[in-house]
């Protein structure tokens, strides 16, 4: 072969190498549907609405749902699958308080989805696009979700252990699980203000309260009077049922003010007031705390990198027809 010939030949490969990675980074797209199920956006919101109409619960329960799919196989709607045994990822212990709300509001757009579109559109593309709507719907910023997942055919309770952060995380530990997919030091603390909205059982954070350190049972790093506010409404031996809200200020807003109740002592979880003592994520708390459009575009970064991991595209996976059981 000449030497130009053998020269081309190699440019040749290098462009189909350079294509092939091209196609794998970029397997979801915004416009997915368009020509399959144009509309599909308009009806989820619209379903999302009517739910949200109903409940407030309805915002923070589907984007927790979210989270929790994600960081378990990666987000193919794995979280959604019920077993008559017990036994799928949803009946894992820290998936059991998901609130029923944001399962039933997947459910009731896929359903309107298959109406329009029947066997198009994944259960895992409709649970990132009604997480899109009711941060939107809390007040937070409209923004586009890139489609074209498959729903995944594995979902088991033994395979969430150890793959979601834990109230009580040290900044070590949050930073290593987040990078684990893909996700920086940022994109973790953005992600974190999410606990702008929803709620937490007080067994979640109790330790906090009444049994910290042998030196001091209240966590010193908490604000005395929230503190104060957290103990009369989590007794000792409270119902488990009992829910406080994760930001007290502005519980049924998506904002930055989690950010300043950080900086005021006023996080719920271990996990969160460490964003604030530790020096290495202090700076980027402060920044969101005064700078509400900064965190914003933030968080869509983060979310849409979020919405990336583990996903099922072309022949991968399913797309399943009801979000709750696999086809067959």
């Amino acid at each position: 072969m000449a030497m130009g010939a053998l020269w081309r030949a190699l440019v040749l490969a290098v462009l189909l190498v350079a294509a092939t990675v091209e196609r794998t980074d970029a397997q979801l797209v915004e416009n997915f549907y368009a020509s399959t199920c144009p509309n599909v956006e308009q009806i989820v919101t619209q379903a999302v609405q009517n739910k949200f109409d109903q409940t407030f619960v309805t915002v923070p329960a589907t984007l927790r749902l979210f989270f929790h799919d994600c960081f378990v196989e990666g987000c193919d709607a794995s979280v959604l699958i019920a077993s008559p045994n017990g036994d799928a990822e949803k009946d894992a212990k820290d998936n059991i308080s998901l609130a029923g709300d944001g399962f039933d509001t997947v459910i009731k757009a896929k359903q309107a989805v298959e109406s329009a579109c029947p066997g198009v559109v994944s259960c895992a593309d409709v649970l990132a696009l009604a997480t899109r709507d009711v941060v939107n719907l809390a007040g937070g910023p409209l923004y586009s979700v890139e489609l074209g997942r498959r729903d995944g055919l594995i979902s088991r309770a033994s395979r969430v252990a150890g793959n979601l952060p834990e109230p009580f995380f040290d900044l070590d530990q949050l930073v290593n699980m987040f990078a684990a997919h893909n996700l920086t030091l940022i994109d973790m603390i953005a992600l974190s203000g999410a606990h702008t909205l929803g709620f937490s059982h007080c067994d979640r954070f109790s330790n906090r309260l009444y049994s910290f350190s042998p030196s001091s049972p209240v966590d010193p790093s908490l604000d005395p009077g929230y503190a104060q506010q957290l103990m009369d409404a989590c007794p000792r031996n409270v119902d488990p049922s009992i829910a406080i809200d994760m930001d007290p200020i502005t519980p049924r807003t998506f904002d930055n003010v989690y950010y300043q109740n950080l900086i005021a002592g006023k996080g719920l979880f271990t996990a969160d007031q460490i964003l604030f003592t530790e020096s290495e994520s202090q700076p980027t708390v402060r920044s969101f705390a005064t700078n509400g459009a900064e965190f914003n575009a933030a968080f869509i970064n983060a979310m849409t990198k979020m919405g990336r991991i583990g996903v099922k595209t072309g022949n991968d996976g399913e797309i399943r027809i009801d979000c709750s059981a696999f086809n067959s």
